[in-house]
């Protein structure tokens, strides 16, 4: 593991990265590690795919908060599946006080068009209540001395490949609406997510397809005012062989007697084609190791912290996250400090009181 900032400043953890790398897994071991000090975590999804239940082995989620893990030390980790719908149907109530005419207009299909066809707005509401969450203090209002009600936040957030966008969303909705709350609104979540505040945590596997995205991912990010945390390499594969042994089996120079020797101590019969089916595997796996070291400078090019953690030979289960979670403490536990809890004052300014 490579350690770096401890992004002290950070109570959003934005995990993103292409499909198939596991970065729910990886949300959800990073909730842990950062409840382990020991602290008060939201971890929240918004693709609907009840990633989170699945990893926890709990019932689906819904739109209320509901506790998913308590651990020894008094620190817990909260779940919620964030859905558009329910989302501006409070958003609605919050800001607009609109009441039982929130509900008519969901009655006429007017939620439903704006949740699915409104382009920009079904991110805008997602990113909007992880913003009231964010602001949400312990004697129930949105802003004041009173601590947070979440020492951290993280959120299983879309793809690499639209995660500039989705975070970037309120920007634009500010840009298009000058005056009024919905300015405000997208000018306050556009600050909090531009600040220290927010990072974005980029999940990868070693392989030329999610590193190039990661790194287009990181250079998006970048460009729009946006901080990229953590890169962090899943499901990594210990060489089977030593440097020496990877040199020869590239070269195809593996020293065949000594192959058919421990071939025949294990009780196998070592034929020809055996053999050679074993020197061919081995050559492979030197070539892999190759591209993986490739692909590993390349990350490490970019500047950013680095975490390895390794593949799970049985699956991914409570107790594995678990493990996983233990590995990222180092580079997560200083994230969660009382004295840096408290909201920016000057993150959020101009907001719409709720």
């Amino acid at each position: 593991m490579t350690t770096g900032p401890t992004f002290a400043r950070a109570r959003l953890h934005v995990v993103t990265g292409k499909g198939g790398t596991g970065k729910t897994t990886v949300a959800s071991a990073i909730a842990l590690a950062l409840a382990s000090t020991p602290a008060h975590v939201l971890l929240t999804e918004v693709e609907g795919r009840q990633g989170i239940s699945q990893t926890f082995d709990v019932p689906p989620l819904g739109t209320d908060e509901t506790r998913i893990v308590r651990l020894p030390g008094g620190g817990e980790v909260v779940g919620l599946s964030i859905e558009p719908k329910a989302a501006l149907l409070e958003y609605l109530h919050l800001f607009y006080k609109l009441g039982r005419a929130g509900k008519l207009l969901e009655k006429f299909g007017a939620i439903d068009f704006a949740t699915t066809i409104a382009p920009g707005v079904r991110d805008v509401l997602l990113i909007g209540k992880i913003y009231e969450a964010n602001r949400r203090r312990r004697d129930g209002k949105h802003k004041g001395d009173a601590a947070p009600v979440y020492d951290g936040i993280v959120l299983d957030a879309p793809p690499t490949g639209r995660i500039g966008r989705f975070l970037s969303v309120n920007s634009e909705v500010a840009d298009l609406a000058r005056v009024g709350p919905i300015a405000s609104q997208a000018g306050s979540i556009t600050r909090l997510l531009e600040s220290e505040q927010t990072v974005v945590h980029v999940v990868t596997l070693l392989e030329e397809m999610p590193v190039q995205e990661t790194l287009e991912a990181i250079e998006d990010l970048r460009a729009k005012g946006l901080h990229p945390g953590a890169i962090i390499v899943n499901m990594v594969r210990e060489p089977l062989l030593d440097d020496t042994a990877l040199e020869k089996a590239r070269e195809g120079r593996l020293h065949k007697p000594s192959i058919r020797t421990q071939l025949g101590e294990a009780g196998v019969k070592a034929t020809p084609e055996l053999v050679d089916g074993l020197l061919e595997e081995a050559r492979d796996h030197a070539q892999r190791i190759d591209l993986e070291r490739e692909q590993l400078a390349l990350l490490e090019a970019t500047g950013l912290p680095i975490a390895s953690l390794p593949a799970l030979p049985d699956g991914v289960d409570s107790g594995s996250v678990r493990e996983l979670a233990d590995l990222l403490v180092p580079l997560f536990v200083h994230h969660v400090d009382p004295q840096l809890s408290q909201v920016d004052p000057h993150v959020g300014a101009g907001t719409v009181d709720a």
